[in-house]
């Protein structure tokens, strides 16, 4: 299972690229959904919730 941190860029399975926002979870701590802010300037960003399975990879990380 991929490990999701705020702030990371994530490509998703439809193409679209972005950056977590936050991060959903369940009372048992399972995320069932995310955040994820897309688009390449202000004139296209979207915020739209995914879950994880929507997510193709992480292409960056943020240091902890």
């Amino acid at each position: 299972m991929k490990e999701f941190k705020e702030y990371s860029n994530v490509k998703l399975k439809d193409g679209r690229e972005g950056a977590i926002v936050e991060i959903i979870r369940d009372k048992s701590g399972k995320i069932v959904e995310l955040l994820v802010d897309i688009g390449s300037s202000p004139a296209d960003w979207d915020n739209i919730a995914v879950t994880p399975q929507d997510i193709d990879q992480i292409t960056w990380e943020p240091n902890d």
